[in-house]
Formats: structure tokens, C-alpha cells, sequence
């Protein structure tokens, strides 16, 4: 059975060969033949334009990745700069910029200077405080570093010459005194007598201390158990003055017996008696300034 020259009696077609050597299909004419040929160069062209889009496109991802790694790595540098600061800071326009008004500026202050307890007890004006032998000599004893004195009598009077023997009385009418306050202290035989003259003015106390010579001498106070003393014998005195205060001492043996050079004992009970009546006006003062002070 003969089937013609088309449908399945076609001889094979040979993609090996060129279409010139190839069988014609039904009667078809031979313009109609795919150029394989160009196909096939058309084919090898596309691919070779894949080829460079896909060596592009890696080049392209690479930079990108590099771009990436780039980022991370500045993100990374901030990240380490910034890991103290606070996570939760308001944006850079919330919060607040420097302001431009002046600081506020305040008024130098300065303590005021403490003041001199030495103005309290220069002058009648400023010395108010309450005064009297017991206050300026407290207690019934009196302890000098290893040496105690035991309180004896006390008298206090306006009448300043009548407390004062020798040139004493004269010194202190002329400079206006206005009151003595006398203690006495004794101790192993000795005895002494504070006479503190008491003045308006510091200037009038300097004054009678200059003025008084060595038979300028307080008058001893005797009883309470203290018998009289220094009123025939020879006795050591002293006189100083501080603030409106002029200090005198008078020291000697309870049993009538002179003071001569040699009785060191009798020179420093009269020195200790001297130094504790300074330190007692410079402690009026000191209390008075204080007081003040707290006003």
C-alpha cells in the first residue's frame, strides 16, 4: 500500500544535517524550511546576552553586599561609640537647645567680721553684763596647774580709795574710778589679795596703770579664816590693766614674816592670782561678743 508522498510516509528528519539535504514535508515548498542555522545563531546570541546580564547582575549584587557589609560596619563603629548613652532619647528636635539668656548672676556676700570681745570691756557703754567679786571669781577654790588656792573673803565698794594703801588711793581717784572688787586666796601660809579697779573708759585704766608706782598697793582683805596679812610686813605686789580694768595683787606670809627675793612660793601665788583675774576679763568680754553675735 502506497500512502503518496505525504503524512507518515515521509522519509525522517535528520537534525544533523543542513536544510538544504533535508527531506521536503508534503509537498512543502522549500521557503518554508527553518533556517536552523539562524536559530541556532540566534540562540547562541541570547545566551551569550545572559551570560553578561548574569556576571552584571553579580557584579551588581557584590557591590551591594559591599554596600551592605559597609553599613554594618559603620552601624557598628555608632553602636560602640554610643553604647553608654541612652536608648530612649527624644528626637534631636525634642530636646532642648542651648538657651542664649544670661546665667543668673548674685550678689557677693561675706561673713561679717567676728567681733573683738575685747570692745565689750573697754567701755562702760558696751560692758553691761552683771558684775560682782563671786561672778569675776567664781566658786570656793581656785586650781592653778598642780597648785589650788581656797577662796577666802570678797568686797566690793565705790569708795576705790578706801580699798587702797600708799599711793594707791591717789591713782585711782585721779583716773576716776568708779568701783574695787576684791578677793582673797590662800594656800600653804601664803596669802593673796586681787584688787580689780573698775573704770569707765579703757584709756583711764592704761592710764592709772602708768601712773601707779611700787607703793601703789592694794589693801590685803582679811576674814573668813584669813587672818590679816601684809599690814607691817613686807609683801610682793603687782599691778596690770586690760579693757577698761586695772588689776593689783598683794602677797605675803600669813604669819607676819617679810617676802624677800628667795620666797619663789609667795612670787608665783601672787603671778597665778594675776593671770586668772586677765583671764576672767578676757572671758567677760568673750561671752558678752558672743551673745552679741547671736543677737
Amino acid at each position: 500500500m502506497s500512502y503518496g508522498q505525504g503524512g507518515q510516509g515521509q522519509p525522517p528528519w535528520d537534525p544533523w544535517k543542513p536544510g538544504s539535504q533535508q527531506p521536503q514535508w508534503g509537498g512543502q515548498n522549500t521557503d518554508r524550511t527553518p533556517d536552523w542555522a539562524a536559530l541556532a545563531e540566534a540562540s547562541e546570541s541570547r545566551n551569550k546576552r545572559r551570560r553578561v546580564l548574569f556576571i552584571g547582575g553579580g557584579a551588581l549584587a557584590t557591590v551591594a553586599v559591599g554596600a551592605a557589609v559597609a553599613v554594618a560596619v559603620v552601624s557598628a563603629n555608632g553602636d560602640s561609640q554610643a553604647s553608654n548613652q541612652p536608648s530612649n532619647l527624644p528626637a534631636t528636635a525634642n530636646i532642648p537647645s542651648e538657651t542664649t539668656a544670661p546665667a543668673p548672676s548674685f550678689a557677693p556676700t561675706s561673713a561679717p567680721p567676728p567681733l573683738d570681745p575685747k570692745d565689750f570691756i573697754s567701755s562702760a557703754e558696751k560692758d553691761t553684763a552683771a558684775l560682782s567679786p563671786d561672778i569675776l571669781f567664781p566658786g570656793t577654790q581656785l586650781t592653778m596647774g598642780d597648785r589650788v588656792y581656797r577662796k577666802g573673803p570678797t568686797a566690793d565698794t565705790k569708795s576705790c580709795t578706801s580699798a587702797a594703801k600708799g599711793t594707791l588711793p591717789r591713782v585711782l581717784s585721779k583716773n576716776n574710778c568708779t568701783r574695787v572688787l576684791r578677793v582673797t586666796y590662800t594656800r600653804d601660809g601664803v596669802a593673796v589679795t586681787v584688787g580689780v579697779a573698775v573704770f569707765d573708759t579703757e584709756a583711764q585704766a592704761t592710764k592709772a596703770k602708768g601712773d601707779a608706782d611700787k607703793k601703789s598697793i592694794i589693801s590685803s582683805l582679811s576674814g573668813n579664816g584669813v587672818k590679816s596679812f601684809c599690814d607691817a610686813a613686807v609683801c610682793r605686789s603687782t599691778t596690770n590693766s586690760y579693757g577698761r580694768y586695772a588689776y593689783f595683787t598683794l602677797a605675803g606670809f600669813t604669819n607676819g614674816k617679810d617676802v624677800t627675793t628667795k620666797d619663789t612660793k609667795v612670787f608665783t601665788t601672787g603671778d597665778d592670782l594675776a593671770e586668772f583675774t586677765f583671764r576672767q576679763i578676757r572671758r567677760r568680754g568673750e561671752a558678752q561678743a558672743s551673745a552679741a553675735a547671736n543677737e
